[in-house]
């Protein structure tokens, strides 16, 4: 594929065309979205052992001050506040209707809130957050940093060879560790429904830590495509598909994102965008919601599919839909009509102008291994 002049590089962009990627723009940035050895193999090898991915594409933000969580909890339905040090979230950027702006994490490092956003929207994501929080708190946008994820049942194990503390670490925990020598940011976190770790690396030392983990037996390198596959088993949203302004947390079947505190009746009620439409959504129901999808067959259902009843009423659509290698069959997730929501739903899928039997069947097509302790 021809590179775009206006793309922008990470910085492992020549190691990536050094290990045989193929290169493709995605945010605004060349990226790989496999290597040699291709998708499948890709995938799999993160099943099994442990996947490395570049994810330096993401916007990287801290928020310093004593008025910095609090301050987020204007933007976001999350408990921020509650947040001890070294604990991360998982939470939302919502509008005035509660739509959904963009999901994010959130960690507090002990000296500062450090947030990492969705590269496609990390513009309008940063302008966001110095429209509504520079009179309450500093801002620093961490351009100097790049991030990867090490993602894979073996992750742990190599991580205890470069910084053993870190295995004491448990899913969605973070720790400052020096990891070959550079200053790091470490989260037990990812995007693939494994145990796993996301490190935040300073840019210019990016690429001797990207070798040093490859080194290990273990470890291969894994592109977008194979990060979408694996997201896609683990029942994990892509914003932008299945999340956008136009969704909300309690549709995307998100209602655990709302944290108790926040929730009508509780000590800090509402307080963020559009709490007024979600709080009352979240108590009385939606109209739709988000679900897995078992299509029949082998043929994978692509994003924009129409739902349909047994009778051939459209009740909804496919947000995200392709091949599980790990299932070794098609999984989908979309919207339906709530009152076609329930699992064990028999349903159809128009797939390119045939009908495909299908059936409604919890999003998480592959059991999530995240590390709780």
């Amino acid at each position: 594929m021809a590179e775009s002049s206006t793309a922008l590089k990470t910085p492992l962009y020549d190691l990536h065309v050094e290990l045989g990627a193929k290169m493709v723009e995605f945010a605004g940035y060349m990226m790989p979205v496999s290597y040699p050895a291709g998708i499948i193999k890709e995938h799999t090898h993160t099943r099994e052992k442990a996947g490395l991915f570049d994810v330096s594409h993401m916007g990287q933000v801290r928020l310093i001050g004593p008025d910095a969580a609090a301050a987020l909890e204007t933007l976001v339905p999350g408990d921020i506040l509650g947040l001890a040090e070294g604990e991360q979230r998982y939470t939302l950027f919502t509008n005035d209707q509660g739509g959904i702006l963009d999901d994010l994490m959130v960690t507090n490092d002990g000296s500062s809130l450090f947030l990492v956003v969705n590269a496609a929207c990390k513009e309008q994501d940063i302008a966001h957050l110095k429209q509504h929080l520079s009179d309450r708190c500093e801002m620093q946008i961490l351009e100097d940093r790049a991030l990867l994820a090490l993602q894979g049942p073996t992750a742990a194990k190599v991580m205890e060879s470069f910084a053993p503390e870190l295995n004491k670490l448990t899913f969605m925990k973070g720790a400052f560790a020096t990891l070959n020598g550079a200053e790091c940011f470490v989260t037990r976190s990812g995007y693939t429904g494994e145990d796993g770790f996301e490190i935040s690396v300073p840019a210019d030392q990016c690429e001797a830590l990207a070798k040093a983990l490859l080194a290990h037996e273990d470890v291969e390198p894994i592109g977008l495509g194979a990060r979408d596959s694996l997201r896609l088993e683990a029942g994990l949203c892509l914003y932008g598909h299945d999340l956008n302004t136009d969704t909300n947390l309690v549709e995307a079947n998100l209602k655990w994102v709302l944290s108790k505190p926040r929730r009508s009746g509780e000590a800090r009620e509402g307080g963020f965008p559009g709490a007024e439409a979600t709080l009352k959504e979240f108590a009385d129901g939606s109209s739709r919601k988000r679900v897995g999808i078992q299509p029949e067959g082998r043929a994978p259902v692509r994003e924009g599919a129409e739902v349909l009843t047994l009778e051939g009423e459209k009740i909804g659509e496919i947000t995200s839909g392709g091949f599980g290698p790990t299932v070794g069959k098609p999984v989908a997730m979309g919207y339906v009509a709530t009152e076609h929501a329930a699992v064990g739903t028999k349903l159809k899928v128009l797939l390119r102008g045939r009908e495909i039997a299908a059936e409604v069947v919890p999003a998480i097509f592959v059991e999530h291994r995240y590390f709780r302790g």
